[in-house]
């Protein structure tokens, strides 16, 4: 994921389409088209089949509400109907719009089918625990982006040193709180902060599921906390029943959502020195204060505060030499707002 990112205020945004296309193909492609357009560095879909992911009565942790299913394998087995070729045209389609093309493996079978289209995989929240899974991953030798919803410290470390044991290097650790959505209160950003003191070098990312707003406030937070790299669910519209369209963005969002991340990238920018100070240059020179006289002053008088003030511009001598200038001797005249230099003590 490094390689992706040129330099420490470079952003990646991955617009996780996942099973929004609901099993159509036209849908699906649309919606690779829209997120290119919208300025997203990759699609990201999830591969999976319901029988390899849930028991039959496994429950639902989501507000059914929004998306009314008995249980996960319910669910699961609404969007789990294409196949490899159909992923395989898909990422055609993603390089054909120049996007990156990502799909999640929930089980073995379905890594094996992505592996081939994908240059790097994701490790979704719930299977950070998931050792086969994580090791099978690992053993691709591929970039990871890992998520860490529901997940403890401890469990993240044990992912990531399974994941470098098996010679992955290129790890990113996505913050996120796995519910859906997440309440504002529960976004817990702050927690990247924290991720990036205990995992340092790594490339920190933020998964969001809060409910989308105008300003996307939630993203752009975490990419001011150090986020590099943003996920959020991708819809072609927000209206249509289901968990992952009402808290996903669209392609309006999407937009101005990364319009918003190039202008943060510039302003977040760390200059040089000599940078800073260039560009206030001509503040530093009118802005600043010299000291000058604040009466007429005779030769061979003392200068001190109640002959001395300061004023601007900045184009005598600086206030700092202050000190250096109380009880020294004046050695000519001087008008009242005389800029003071050191020619003119003894």
């Amino acid at each position: 994921m490094g390689e992706r990112l040129e330099s420490e205020d470079d952003w990646f945004v991955i617009a996780e389409i996942g099973v929004n296309h609901g099993n159509s193909m036209e849908l699906a492609k649309e919606m690779v088209k829209q997120a290119a357009a919208g300025g997203a560095s990759a699609a990201k879909f999830q591969t999976y089949k319901a029988s390899k992911l849930a028991i039959r009565d496994s429950p639902a942790y989501w507000d059914t509400s929004k998306e009314p299913a008995e249980n996960q394998h319910e669910l699961f087995s609404r969007f789990d109907l294409f196949e490899q070729e159909d992923y395989a045209e898909l990422a055609q389609v993603a390089k054909e719009y120049g996007i990156e093309f990502m799909s999640t493996a929930f089980d073995l079978d379905s890594l094996e089918w992505i592996d081939p289209l994908v240059g790097m995989h994701k490790i979704a929240s719930a299977d950070i625990t998931n050792t086969p899974l994580v090791r099978a991953i690992a053993a691709k030798g591929k970039p990871v982006c890992l998520s860490t919803g529901a997940a403890s410290y401890s469990e993240i470390e044990n992912a990531v040193a399974e994941l470098r044991a098996g010679g992955v290097n290129d790890i990113s650790i996505m913050h996120c709180v796995l519910n859906y959505p997440c309440e504002d209160h529960n976004a817990f950003l702050g927690r990247i902060t924290e991720l990036t003191e205990r995992f340092p070098g790594v490339v920190l990312g933020y998964s969001d599921h809060t409910i989308p707003d105008t300003e996307s406030t939630a993203t752009l937070s975490a990419y001011l906390l150090g986020a590099r790299i943003i996920e959020k669910h991708f819809t072609h519209d927000r209206s249509l029943q289901g968990n992952d369209h009402y808290h996903a963005m669209d392609f309006e969002s999407l937009s101005a959502l990364t319009k918003r991340l190039d202008q943060l990238k510039v302003m977040r920018k760390r200059p040089s020195e000599e940078e800073f100070l260039s560009v206030q240059d001509a503040a530093i020179r009118h802005a600043r204060r010299s000291i000058v006289t604040s009466r007429p002053v005779k030769a061979g008088e003392v200068l001190d505060e109640d002959n001395l003030t300061t004023k601007r511009p900045a184009a005598g001598l600086s206030p700092l030499h202050w000190d250096e200038i109380m009880g020294k001797t004046c050695k000519h005249d001087l008008e009242e707002d005389a800029l003071i230099s050191f020619e003119d003590v003894e």
